[in-house]
């Protein structure tokens, strides 16, 4: 009886973070790729600020998706830190702390960079038009420093999570490698950007794209076959 409580808590688990993982991801290309993508306009201010003005909503919209994101983000990694605590327990604790880190920096870059270029625009009285413009420009460069920081958290804690995965052969071998691959990719990118300033967007998306790709396969693969339970009920009496 025991086993089967075991088994079915395990698959609720393991299938809240494959939703978790599809959604983030969801949201991420809807909130950067479309959303941001078509209102910010690298190097001109002006342009920006014209953007935002006439399609605020469409910007608010924006940052309330990326804060769900990252709400997502800290329920995501509480479930793969379940499911793997008994492969590892320090190095599943390790990589939570590492998820939780970039789900705090990422939640508070866009709350500076968001919601104060929108109360710096409604209260723009203060500041001439140019002045104004300047200020929101800073807060989204600040932005993009941020993101890269939040980075080198998601490309060190998801890499930890996928060697669990590896090592514990609950998803297939070749899917955690796949994994491991992805997140150190995103981490050498994130280290890269913060040496070498401008990277095109063309080399960004060799980055991301595998890793995107990676996530939604992860999260249908979790939401829909689960893991290997066999290999769970070998592991559990190892760690009581």
């Amino acid at each position: 009886m025991t086993d089967n409580i075991s088994d079915i808590s395990l698959h609720v688990y393991a299938r809240v973070a494959g939703l978790a993982y599809i959604v983030v991801i969801m949201l991420g290309i809807v909130c950067v790729s479309f959303v941001e993508s078509s209102l910010v306009v690298p190097g001109d201010h002006a342009a920006t600020f014209n953007n935002i003005i006439d399609n605020e909503l469409r910007f608010r919209i924006s940052i309330a998706g990326e804060i769900l994101m990252y709400m997502l983000v800290v329920l995501l990694s509480l479930a793969l830190y379940v499911v793997l605590k008994t492969v590892n327990h320090n190095l599943a604790l390790l990589a939570l702390l590492w998820r939780l880190g970039e789900a705090i920096i990422g939640g508070s870059v866009t709350v500076i960079s968001g919601l104060i270029p929108l109360l710096l625009l409604n209260r723009d009285a203060a500041f001439e038009g140019e002045q104004l413009q300047k200020l929101i420009g800073l807060f989204l460069g600040v932005r993009n420093a941020g993101l890269d920081v939040v980075l080198m958290f998601i490309g060190v804690g998801g890499a930890l999570f996928c060697y669990l995965l590896f090592k514990s052969k609950y998803i297939p071998k070749i899917l955690a490698a796949w994994g491991i691959f992805t997140y150190l990719s995103m981490l050498i990118l994130a280290l890269t950007s913060i040496l070498i300033p401008n990277i095109s967007e063309t080399i960004k998306m060799v980055f991301y794209a595998p890793g995107g790709l990676f996530e939604i396969s992860i999260g249908l693969w979790l939401l829909i076959k689960g893991i290997n339970t066999e290999q769970w009920n070998n592991r559990v009496p190892e760690a009581t």
